[in-house]
């Protein structure tokens, strides 16, 4: 008996400590489940940024950050899935350069089914680490448009689909074989020879090729076809493209981008890399509040209305001063309108009119010459609007609707709202200190060169250099403080 209850006693002071060992035996496996989950290499993420629409200011903001946040959020691959008809000179310019100092990969997408890298598109196509596209896509049409010496970039939306219907006919004609590529590896495409008309054209496209070859260079891409789609507007279809090492291969979705690429080798930031992406995780960025607002004010014909309103609002106040809701209202308009078109590519000429149309507008409210300055003004404002951006690309001209309905508001402005403006300038003054002088009183009594007067129902003090007498009618032309001057009335005396 003794024995057996040693042994349990033991036992029992055993347990205490098997429980302690079990707890720190679980607590073991939760350390190293939880180190081992923090310590895995992490899957990573593929960052998709739409580019859909005329390329300006809004989309280069919205990319080059993107482009530039992307190594901070350990992302493996940034995809670019692009529709565009082209767009701005320094929009591109400004994306390619975040591009090629990227420490992340760059792939651009066309995409999709129908879309297009058109213009402005295929230099950032070239300027891409990976250039992949979707069936029943193409690029090409680079060939900048000049107008007034600006350098956009964009075959406008109808030139971009004939381009897109010429391309088989193109690549009938391309070589031997309808691979799509001549004996030289040049890939075929419709063309449409586009000889300078001046200097500045010539300028302008040589620089152009200059750009596009030395970004075909760096990428190991089409030497020959990069310069046909700037001097001949030259365009691809997906599967010519391809074929003609100008893009590295087609994909119907982004799943099969990451797995296309997955292995490639490219060079990223002056590095060698070898590409793992087939176990990326895709992650679309969209735009913030930011971009969608530059976006909007951006866009030209919103530019020239909040112009037009700040223009109106301040005249509205220099004509009512102390009203304050106009001038506000056309103080905050104006200045997001200039912000917006220092954005753009404005012409100095079209600028300058409509300066000069807004002053000879400002003119007739205060200088009436029965409408010839007024009138005047809203051909100058109207021929300014016509040329005031300096492009034609698509999505960056002002609208003819948006131009009518501007001078229809300033005929308004000129016929209507100015004449009511003149009357009401030009009417007597009924009411505070202004409205005394030229008033009439009487009288009351007077010493030397001052006395009291009687003047709408109240008795004041006033002076005044002539001697008057009791009841004697005068006429205030002064005052000063609470006191008044006056003078006889010339139509009593006479």
């Amino acid at each position: 008996m003794q024995f057996r209850t040693g042994a349990r006693g033991h036992a029992a002071r055993a347990f205490p400590l098997l429980r302690t060992a079990a707890w720190l035996v679980a607590l073991g496996i939760g350390v190293a489940a939880f180190a081992q989950d923090r310590l895995a290499p992490d899957r990573g993420t593929a960052l998709v940024f739409e580019i859909d629409g005329a390329i300006g200011p809004a989309t280069a903001d919205y990319v080059t950050r993107g482009i530039q946040g992307a190594a901070g959020r350990r992302a493996g691959l940034i995809i670019l899935r692009m529709d565009t008809p082209g767009g701005l000179d320094t929009s591109m310019r400004e994306i390619i350069r975040a591009i090629l100092a990227s420490p992340v990969p760059v792939a651009t997408y066309v995409a999709p089914s129908g879309a297009r890298a058109a213009s402005a598109g295929t230099y950032i196509l070239y300027a891409s680490h990976v250039a992949a596209m979707a069936p029943g896509t193409n690029l090409g049409a680079a060939t900048p448009i000049s107008i007034g010496g600006g350098l956009p970039f964009g075959g406008g939306q109808d030139q971009g689909q004939d381009q897109g219907k010429d391309q088989n006919k193109g690549g009938d004609q391309g070589g031997d074989g309808g691979d799509g590529q001549t004996g030289g590896g040049e890939a075929s495409g419709g063309a449409t020879k586009t000889a300078p008309q001046n200097a500045g054209e010539a300028k302008a496209i040589n620089d152009a090729v200059a750009y596009i070859r030395s970004l075909a260079e760096l990428r190991g891409r089409n030497l020959d076809f990069a310069e046909r789609a700037v001097r001949e507007a030259a365009t691809l279809s997906a599967t010519q493209a391809v074929a003609g090492d100008v893009a590295d291969f087609i994909a119907t979705d982004l799943p099969e981008v990451l797995a296309k690429a997955d292995g490639m080798t490219v060079s990223v930031a002056g590095q060698t890399r070898t590409l793992a992406t087939a176990n990326l995780a895709l992650e679309t960025v969209a735009p913030d509040w930011r971009t969608r607002l530059l976006g909007a004010i951006t866009d030209p014909n919103i530019a020239i209305l909040l112009m037009t309103i700040g223009v109106y609002g301040l005249i509205f106040e220099f004509l009512n001063p102390g009203s304050f809701y106009p001038g506000t209202v056309g103080a905050i308009s104006l200045l997001i309108g200039l912000y917006a078109l220092a954005a753009l590519p404005v012409s100095f000429a079209g600028a300058a009119l409509v300066l000069l149309g807004a002053a000879l507008m400002v003119a007739e409210a205060f200088v009436p010459s029965f409408g010839a300055l007024g009138i005047g003004g809203v051909v100058a404002l109207a021929v300014g609007l016509t040329i005031l951006i300096d492009t034609s690309s698509p999505g960056f001209a002002i609208a003819w609707p948006v131009i009518g309905a501007i001078v229809a508001a300033s005929l308004a402005f000129v016929f209507l709202i100015v004449p009511t403006a003149i009357r009401a300038y030009r009417r007597e003054i009924v009411t505070g200190a202004e409205e005394m002088i030229g008033a009439r009183g009487e009288v009351l009594d007077w010493r030397t060169r001052q006395g009291h007067v009687f003047v709408h129902g109240e008795r004041w003090s006033a002076s005044s250099p002539a001697s008057l007498k009791k009841g004697e009618v005068v006429r205030v032309v002064a005052l000063d403080g609470l006191k008044l001057k006056v003078e006889p009335d010339p139509a009593q005396r006479s």
